[in-house]
């Protein structure tokens, strides 16, 4: 298949008031051209909804009918995502007769992964058939119900991507790719046919809600906080006991699964330096399950703007720490890539999740296909 633009779409659990919009030409196995990527502001008023949706999804816990609010907040995201889609087009000078297909990952509102026994769960809310009859342009949205049916994590998925990048940044299987968003993931791939991918732990979120709970912002914007505080050693090393952190791959977890709770009692200082050395060190974690320790980790997603959480993760980790643009990525850009290219494969019948990712029985195509 020749390679066709796609625009990736992605609003993560931080809730940042944002939607990242990525423009990118490929054929779902390499990236012909990285396009243009932009962050579009979505209204007050959606944020707010959104974090009521969050609210009542985890009181609703996959137990009887869904909140009514999921259809409003659905109904919402879904047109304020399809204009974004449209005005990142338009600004190329392209309309969306030149698009090929848009991947609509969704609003992630819970995520249960699986148990000994029981199948995850795991919902995002996005309405695919109506963002492509707004564009009039094919859409590939739900990425992950298939794989959690069939008894897979769910989550991540960005592992097709990141192998994607490595393969022609670094194929010695020395560079891992992690991403700190709102949850951590972690992908290593040997450079030939064994990649590894799942979620390290916590990053932006419990920081940042701490902060909001501290009436001191959305978050510790460049890490002054943490800069400024004093790790509580003792907590630490109690937090790093979670069973979590040395659980065997494939494994996930939801936003909320370590909160800011973990720093109550502490001051805002403190507890952001606390919080922040909770992440990093369990990335360090991560690394030693991994099948090699890798040399190198090239950081994308909202956290390596925090220049506190990236010194952090290089010394608590014990591993080079390098920017995703070091190897000629958009570092904010690459989970919006990722669903274009996924909606590519989704397109192409291509696998989207494996069993060294997710769990997934075996390789997994997923998604499902509007317009």
């Amino acid at each position: 298949m020749e390679p066709i633009w796609a625009v990736g779409l992605m609003t993560g659990t931080v809730l940042d008031g944002n939607i990242d919009v990525a423009l990118i030409k490929t054929d779902g196995e390499r990236i012909a051209d990285f396009g243009t990527y932009t962050l579009a502001p979505y209204p007050r008023s959606i944020r707010t909804l959104l974090e009521e949706t969050l609210r009542q999804a985890r009181a609703w816990n996959f137990e009887g009918p869904e909140p009514a609010i999921f259809r409003e907040a659905e109904e919402a995201l879904t047109r304020a995502q399809s204009a974004a889609v449209r005005d990142l087009v338009e600004s190329q000078g392209m309309t969306m007769a030149d698009i090929g297909i848009v991947g609509f990952h969704g609003q992630p509102v819970l995520h249960r992964a699986p148990q000994p026994g029981r199948i995850g769960r795991t919902r995002q809310l996005g309405d695919g058939e109506l963002m492509a009859s707004l564009l009039g342009a094919k859409v590939a949205y739900d990425f992950r119900s298939a794989d959690v049916a069939a008894g897979g994590q769910g989550a991540p998925l960005a592992a097709a991507y990141h192998a994607a990048l490595l393969k022609e940044a670094d194929a010695s299987g020395e560079t891992a790719v992690l991403n700190l968003g709102g949850v951590g993931n972690i992908t290593w791939w040997d450079g030939k046919e064994n990649i590894v991918a799942f979620d390290t732990g916590p990053a932006n979120a419990p920081v940042n809600d701490f902060i909001k709970s501290k009436g001191l912002g959305e978050m510790d914007r460049d890490g002054k906080l943490a800069a400024a505080g004093k790790v509580d050693e003792e907590r630490l090393a109690r937090l790093l006991q979670h069973p979590y952190l040395t659980k065997p791959y494939p494994k996930s977890l939801d936003r909320f699964d370590f909160t800011a709770a973990m720093a109550e009692g502490l001051g805002a200082e403190d507890g952001a330096a606390t919080l922040t050395a909770f992440t990093v060190s369990a990335v360090g974690k991560a690394l030693d399950l991994l099948p090699r320790r890798p040399k190198r980790l090239a950081v994308s997603g909202g956290g390596r703007h925090n220049p506190t959480m990236m010194a952090m993760l290089e010394r608590r980790a014990g591993v080079e720490v390098v920017q995703a643009e070091t190897l000629g990525w958009k570092g904010d850009a690459v989970e919006a890539e990722c669903f274009a290219f996924l909606a590519v494969r989704v397109l192409r019948g291509l696998p989207i999740s494996f069993p060294s990712t997710t769990g997934a029985p075996k390789p997994m195509r997923g998604g499902k296909l509007a317009g």
